[in-house]
């Protein structure tokens, strides 16, 4: 097994462990925790900057060769530190602190092809992971925040996004109508999810720059982005219950507005 030349032990009190659980609880702007094999495979396919990789070789057999070549720093804990520091119920000892790349609203170019997904006020980590996933999936041009309550860089959404969240463009903006103008300004026909419209969503055509906007999960949408005056859509439940959860809905209409835009 190759390990990383400059590999040492640590303990509790050093920085970087106070570092990593800091990141542990709740992420932090461009930085988020990785652990897990798939997890470590999933980041090496991408350009993110390794930091620190906290490696315990007693709790796993993965080789970390790669992992070690990648990270800027390496440190071997123990099993009683790991169990600290892992969010997993089993750990197989692989942890590391990765850069989040960072996206400028300024630096899109949006074609007639073009979706976006706007989030507005999720809550939970695990629902933004997944609807990063979903918009990987769809292949949207970015994901817009407004509102944000969750952070991109908690642990969760790494997990949920099953990594994407490394890939998948995210920007934020500081309020509604700041982000209602950035879509105005490239010419996007925005569609707001909302159980109590008319129209279903698969009345429009879809035939130009499209995003859709889906709200948090226990309030929905903030009034501010209806008072844009945008058009809403709304998908038929058609038993009890009166909504999707957010990610679902999301799913739904951007795979929609993509086949329309592919000719599927």
């Amino acid at each position: 097994m190759t390990v990383h030349p400059f590999v040492r032990s640590i303990g509790a009190q050093n920085p970087r462990v106070r570092d990593l659980l800091a990141l542990r609880k709740n992420g932090s702007p461009g930085r988020i925790m990785v652990e897990g094999t798939w997890e470590h495979d999933r980041l090496l396919t991408t350009t993110a900057t390794v930091e620190t990789f906290f490696w315990c070789p007693e709790a796993g057999t993965a080789d970390v060769a790669r992992i070690t070549d990648r990270a800027t720093e390496v440190y071997r804990i123990s099993e009683k530190l790991l169990a600290r520091l892992s969010r997993k119920t089993r750990s197989d000892g692989l942890i590391s602190i990765a850069r989040v790349p960072e996206w400028r609203p300024q630096a899109f170019r949006f074609t007639s092809r073009s979706l976006v997904l706007v989030a507005d006020g999720v809550e939970y980590a695990g629902n933004l992971g997944t609807l990063i996933r979903t918009a990987d999936a769809a292949n949207v041009d970015c994901l817009v925040l407004t509102s944000r309550r969750a952070r991109p860089t908690h642990p969760a959404v790494y997990s949920a996004s099953r990594g994407t969240v490394l890939s998948t463009p995210i920007v934020e903006f500081d309020d509604i109508p700041s982000a209602a103008a950035w879509l105005r300004s490239h010419r996007f026909r925005v569609h707001l999810a909302d159980p109590a419209a008319t129209g279903t969503y698969r009345v429009p055509q879809y035939d130009g720059p499209t995003a859709f906007v889906v709200g948090s999960e226990g309030s929905g949408l903030s009034r501010a982005w209806h008072d844009e005056g945008f058009d809403a859509v709304s998908i038929p439940m058609l038993g009890q219950a009166d909504s999707l959860n957010v990610a679902l809905s999301a799913g739904i209409l951007l795979f929609e507005a993509r086949a329309r835009k592919e000719g599927w």
